[in-house]
């Protein structure tokens, strides 16, 4: 097995791209302990589009960070693509979380002086891919969600939903495994809303993005193939989103 976490997912490049086992995080000591998750178990396929839902406080979001590996579990085991994240080292992780996680958050969190070229190209300089082959890829990105023609916009220069689409073609850019969305529609109108989760769809169904998304309203969650509802740091229920269609 390779030195990196780069490697080591990559020589493991298996059908179940991420999964849980007995996975708890707890927080605090004595009194002040909170158990925000309480062993989980949760796998996602890959290719699959995988909805997160559940009131504040229920645990989808440390989920989303411990697969993020911007958190790690208590106890229990944490898989990707085949790899026990437990096992590697800090550094790692770090590498891992560069070269296969694409991040698309609900603040955006896009760089303001800057512009939608440059945003997108901004994990490519962390992986110190030449600038000519940054900006074709950027490019491509930029195009692939409908932004030809606006790379030399700043984030002020375009409306919610383009910069959203930014923040999408930035996640996509490295060619992640996964793409981890928080909230990708929350500060959206409902028509933005719906254009963004229409493009992950595409996005999914066209190009097998890997997806796995918070959100609280159902709605958005419909737009996936299936809803995980947490509660009180379990899982409630699994169950593919058409079994909620009234």
């Amino acid at each position: 097995m390779s030195a990196s976490a780069a490697a080591m997912a990559a020589e493991n490049p298996a059908a179940t791209t991420i999964e849980l086992r007995d996975v708890s995080r707890v927080y605090g000591k004595g009194a002040s302990t909170v158990t925000a998750l309480d062993q989980v178990d949760f796998s996602v396929a890959r290719g699959e589009f995988v909805a997160l839902m559940g009131p504040s406080g229920a645990g989808k979001s440390t989920c989303l960070n411990i697969l993020g590996c911007l958190d790690r579990p208590t106890s229990g085991h944490y898989f990707f693509q085949g790899v026990d994240v437990a096992g590697l080292t800090r550094a790692q992780r770090a590498l891992l979380r560069r070269n296969f996680i694409g991040f698309i958050f609900q603040g955006f969190n896009l760089l303001n002086r800057t512009t939608a070229l440059e945003n997108v190209e901004l994990p490519l300089i962390y992986r110190r891919v030449p600038r000519n082959e940054r900006h074709r890829r950027a490019r491509e990105m930029l195009a692939l969600v409908g932004l030809e023609g606006r790379e030399h916009h700043t984030p002020a220069e375009l409306s919610g939903g383009q910069q959203q689409r930014v923040a999408i073609a930035r996640a996509m850019v490295t060619d992640p495994a996964v793409v981890l969305a928080d909230e990708p529609t929350g500060n959206l109108d409902t028509a933005r809303g719906e254009e963004i989760m229409g493009l992950l769809t595409r996005l999914n169904e066209e190009h097998g993005l890997t997806i796995v998304m918070v959100t609280h309203e159902a709605s958005i969650a419909a737009f996936a193939h299936r809803e995980v509802l947490f509660r009180d740091g379990r899982i409630e229920s699994d169950r593919p989103t058409n079994l909620l269609v009234v």
